[in-house]
């Protein structure tokens, strides 16, 4: 494989050009060289100094932890037995509470009205088929939609 040696980036772009240039303007004798010079490498270090800041960040602090006791330490495995015995009513009774407000909200939904479309004894439902708005049995679905009236389901 041949060497090629160093390339530019592309002929397009001369940077010595640009660079004579400012030399160029930097030697001419100017009032205000200097603070021009200094203000645009304050904004040019101002611009990259977020780029170039290290950042540490300090592992966190380990955690305060309080252990809460509520219970007598000198308690007998007889006083704990009852206790767990106790807890475990409560937490049946509050399950049974729940279980009957469930059954309570479901009998609410089982009412009349329970089949979409059909009755129970397998009729149509009648309030479907168009009779509200005045069709009567074959009342046509897509006629109610044209005139600009909503569809009820």
């Amino acid at each position: 494989m041949p060497y090629v040696g160093p390339m530019r980036i592309s002929p397009k772009y001369d940077v010595a050009g640009g660079v004579g240039d400012l030399w160029t303007e930097l030697k001419r004798p100017q009032p205000y060289r200097w603070p021009i010079l200094f203000a645009s490498c304050a904004l040019t270090g101002l611009g990259l100094y977020p780029f170039f800041k290290e950042r540490v960040y300090p592992p966190p602090p380990k955690p305060d932890i309080v252990y809460l006791t509520t219970f007598a330490p000198d308690r007998t495995d007889a006083e704990i037995i009852a206790s767990n015995v106790e807890n475990q009513e409560r937490k049946d009774a509050r399950q049974r509470l729940l279980d009957a407000q469930i059954e309570k909200r479901r009998e609410m939904y089982r009412g009349p009205g329970d089949g979409h479309r059909y009755r129970q004894d397998g009729s149509r439902d009648r309030r479907r088929e168009g009779t509200r708005r005045g069709g009567g049995e074959g009342a046509d679905r897509a006629g109610h939609r044209r005139s600009g009236q909503r569809q009820r389901r």
